[in-house]
C-alpha cells in the first residue's frame, strides 16, 4: 500500500494490515482509522491524530499529492517493481521520485473547458 503523512509529507510504499472489519490499517507500529470523509487524507492515527493517506500505489508511480520522493520499506520493494510498476530492473532502487496525483484535482484544459 501506498502511505503517505499528510503533517509531514512523508511517504512510503509498505506492506499493511487491514482490520476484519476494513475501519482500520496497521502499519509499522501505528494503528490508522479510515474515516468517512476528510480533504486530502483517508485515515487518522490512533494515538497522535495525524492525517494519512493510504491507497494502493499506482502503476505509474504518481501517488503522491504534490509529487516528491517516495521511500520503498525493504520487505515491499521486490514486489512493488516486478509486480506494480512491471520495471524489474528497478528491484534495487529503494525510492523514487513520485509525479503529482490526478485524484485531487488534477484538472486541465482541453479544447477551452476544464476536464478531469
Amino acid at each position: 500500500m501506498y502511505i503517505e503523512n499528510k503533517v509531514d509529507g512523508e511517504a512510503r510504499i509498505g506492506w499493511v494490515e487491514i482490520s476484519r472489519t476494513f475501519r482500520s490499517y496497521a502499519y509499522a507500529g501505528r494503528r490508522l482509522l479510515r474515516l468517512g470523509s476528510g480533504y486530502k487524507y483517508n485515515c487518522i492515527e490512533e494515538g497522535s491524530g495525524e492525517e494519512y493517506w493510504v491507497s494502493g500505489p499506482h502503476r505509474d508511480g504518481a501517488d503522491k499529492l504534490y509529487g516528491g520522493m517516495v521511500r520503498i520499506d525493504e520487505d515491499a520493494r521486490l514486489a512493488y517493481w516486478t509486480e506494480i510498476r512491471a520495471l524489474p530492473a528497478l528491484v534495487a532502487q529503494r525510492e523514487y521520485r513520485a509525479g503529482s496525483s490526478t485524484r485531487t484535482g488534477g484538472s486541465t484544459r482541453q479544447l477551452g473547458r476544464r476536464s478531469r
